[in-house]
């Protein structure tokens, strides 16, 4: 299946400043598929998994230097294969078992930087925080669930993608294409962007097989939670884990959880769970400039999933009723539209940088408002509101709009075509990727 980062890692290879490189991303979003894919253009792909071959780990024990000629011998040998820089992709997978690989790419760089080395791991996160990271000596990649135009290309759409990528967004889509796009759209927000799922979508169109897949991921994030999580904490990551859903693009209130636990308990999951990339937050901003992180809040966040198809399996919602009763589907499932502009505003960031959310909130008495989403686009703080079906009220849009100057137009995401109304830009919820500027990468 084709994913934007494929053409990322062509890049990679061929900028002669390249560095070793460490890809991030949650379990099962596709880090380990675009290496392999990437090393058949090589002569020679060799992939190391550490939960597969443990004993390969004495390779990087503490007792031995982490010279790179040295560490190539040995995996040479071990493997009864030859590993030539130049021709040789290496592939070192779940890395966070040996966190020593991490401070061996620091060598690589400095004495072997001929070789194509990339390291990978699903909770790549706690084992640089175990031995850090060494600076200005590897690069970083971020991989996320596939964004709804990687979908569009899985299911052979090549015509509607290029609809969307080439499109002004100073003139209307034709109705009839419009309404083909939204229907398509509705597959994508039942499915959500786990490269299996969209796989097992795009063979049999069968939703049950699909929804076994969800529950399959599902389970081996919950058999993590033991790798990084310290035995008292893992019944709080449980109950974080099965129950902020429930106040999904909603402030997250510890409050609202089942039980009587403390926030000083239940506060550390939800950090595991953010830096197993399981979730993301949303940050509260004051959205007065950029960056939106100088003005946020870190103890107001709402809470998001990965994945929008994972997300429904967690809450158990129905996903027949996108294909049985869309119109009042798109309306019902508000929050699982929310949550799917901000998957789709990760999915589209700069992978050299970890993605950040922000949404900005006042809580005056007799005036409350809640924007979704801030982003900064082309040096401004743009407020952004997501409309599941046609409403038009943007109350506190125009609210953020007229306390902050600097903010040039507001966007909106709904069913609706594409239109400018003063300082308002409507773009249609397939649209995204357009709204921000988002540069398609040349295939």
């Amino acid at each position: 299946m084709f994913r934007f980062i494929d053409l990322e890692l062509k890049q990679w290879v061929k900028d002669p400043r390249r560095k070793p490189l460490l890809l991030q991303g949650a379990r099962q979003v596709g880090k380990t598929f675009a290496v392999r894919k990437l090393g058949q253009n090589f002569s020679n792909f060799i992939e190391i998994n550490f939960e597969e071959t443990p004993q390969l780990k004495d390779i990087f024990d503490g007792n031995k230097d982490l010279d790179p000629h040295r560490i190539i011998r040995d995996l040479s040998y071990s493997l009864n294969t030859k590993i030539t820089p130049g021709k040789t992709l290496l592939l070192l997978d779940e890395i966070q078992i040996v966190p020593r690989v991490i401070i061996a790419l620091r060598y690589f760089y400095e004495k072997m930087p001929e070789l194509h080395i990339i390291a990978a791991g699903s909770l790549l996160d706690f084992a640089i925080e175990k031995v850090g990271v060494p600076v200005g000596r590897v690069m970083f990649m971020h991989l996320y669930p596939m964004s709804w135009l990687e979908f569009l290309k899985a299911l052979g759409q090549d015509l509607i993608f290029e609809a969307i990528v080439k499109q002004d967004n100073h003139e209307s889509e034709s109705e009839v294409v419009h309404k083909k796009i939204l229907e398509i759209l509705r597959e994508y927000l039942a499915i959500g962007g786990m490269p299996e799922v969209v796989d097992c979508w795009v063979k049999t169109k069968d939703l049950r097989a699909c929804t076994k897949i969800h529950q399959s991921i599902i389970q081996s994030y919950r058999q993590d939670f033991g790798k990084y999580a310290k035995e008292h904490q893992i019944k709080y990551v449980e109950l974080i884990f099965e129950s902020a859903l429930r106040q999904l693009s909603k402030k997250f209130k510890f409050s609202e959880l089942p039980g009587e636990y403390r926030k000083r308990e239940l506060a550390p999951a939800v950090d595991l769970l953010e830096k197993a990339r399981v979730l993301h937050r949303v940050r509260h901003s004051d959205g007065q400039g950029i960056p939106l992180g100088a003005g946020a809040d870190p103890e107001q966040y709402k809470l998001i999933f990965l994945d929008i198809g994972l997300s429904q399996a967690l809450l158990g919602l129905e996903l027949t009723d996108w294909f049985l009763n869309p119109t009042s589907t798109l309306i019902n499932k508000g929050t699982i539209i929310e949550a799917f502009v901000g998957q789709e505003l990760i999915a589209y960031s700069d992978p050299y940088l970890q993605a950040s959310l922000y949404y900005w909130q006042r809580n005056a008495k007799g005036s409350e408002a809640e924007v979704d989403y801030l982003i900064q686009l082309q040096g401004s703080v743009i407020p952004v509101e997501v409309k599941s079906d046609k409403g038009s009220s943007l109350k506190s849009m125009h609210l953020f709009l007229e306390n902050h100057p600097s903010s040039p137009y507001g966007i909106r995401f709904s069913t609706h075509n594409y239109s400018v109304y003063e300082k308002i830009h409507s773009f249609p919820l397939y649209a995204i990727s357009l709204s921000i500027k988002w540069q398609f990468p040349d295939l």
